[in-house]
C-alpha cells in the first residue's frame, strides 16, 4: 500500500491529472468533515477544501513522496481555516466600523440641518412684522397666495412681492452666516 501511495504522490508531482484526481477522491471527504468541524459551514468548507486542493496542485513540485501526506495536506487545511476565520473577523470589525460612521454621519446630518432650521428661523425673525407674518401664513400654516391677501386684506400680487423680498433676505442672511 505504501509503494501504491509514494507512486501516486510521484505522479501527481510531475503533474498527472489523473493522479491528482485520485488525491482529491481520496482526501476529499476526510477533509471536508475535517474543515467544517471548524467551520461548522458545509458550503464555506468546500470553498476552503477547494482551495486547498487548489494550492497543493500549483506547489506540486515542491511535494515529497516520501513524506506523509496526510499531514501535510491537513496542516494546510488547518492554516486556510484559520485565515478564513481571521479574514471574517476582520471583515466582521469593518462591517461595525462602516455602521458607526454611518450612524455618526447621520448625528452630523442632524446636528447640521438643526444649525441650518435655527439660522433660517433667526433670519425670519429678522424681517419686518409684514414679511414674517406673510412667512408663517405660506410656509407654517400652508396659505395660499389668495388666503394670505384675504386675511391681511392685501393684493394678491403684494403677498407674492413680499414673500419673494423676504426669500431674498433671508437667502442674503444665511450665506453670510455661512461665511463666518
Amino acid at each position: 500500500m505504501q509503494k501504491i501511495y509514494r507512486e501516486l504522490l510521484v505522479r501527481f508531482r510531475d503533474g498527472e491529472n489523473r493522479a491528482y484526481e485520485e488525491l482529491y477522491k481520496l482526501y476529499r471527504e476526510p477533509a471536508l468533515r475535517f474543515c467544517n468541524s471548524i467551520l461548522k459551514d458545509i458550503d464555506e468548507s468546500e470553498n476552503v477544501i477547494q482551495d486547498v486542493f487548489l494550492k497543493i496542485w500549483f506547489k506540486r513540485t515542491s511535494i515529497n513522496p516520501d513524506l506523509n501526506f496526510n499531514s501535510y495536506l491537513f496542516t494546510i487545511i488547518k492554516n486556510r481555516v484559520f485565515d478564513y476565520l481571521k479574514e471574517v473577523k476582520k471583515n466582521e470589525f469593518l462591517k461595525e466600523k462602516f455602521w458607526e460612521r454611518v450612524l455618526e454621519y447621520k448625528a452630523e446630518d442632524n446636528e447640521i440641518k438643526e444649525e441650518r432650521f435655527a439660522k433660517v428661523k433667526e433670519a425670519v425673525e429678522n424681517l419686518s412684522e409684514k414679511r414674517k407674518e406673510i412667512i408663517k401664513l405660506n410656509y407654517e400654516e400652508g396659505k395660499s397666495y389668495e388666503e394670505i391677501a384675504n386675511q391681511l386684506k392685501i393684493s394678491k400680487n403684494t403677498v407674492k412681492n413680499q414673500l419673494v423680498k423676504a426669500k431674498q433676505v433671508i437667502r442674503k442672511q444665511l450665506d453670510m452666516a455661512s461665511m463666518l
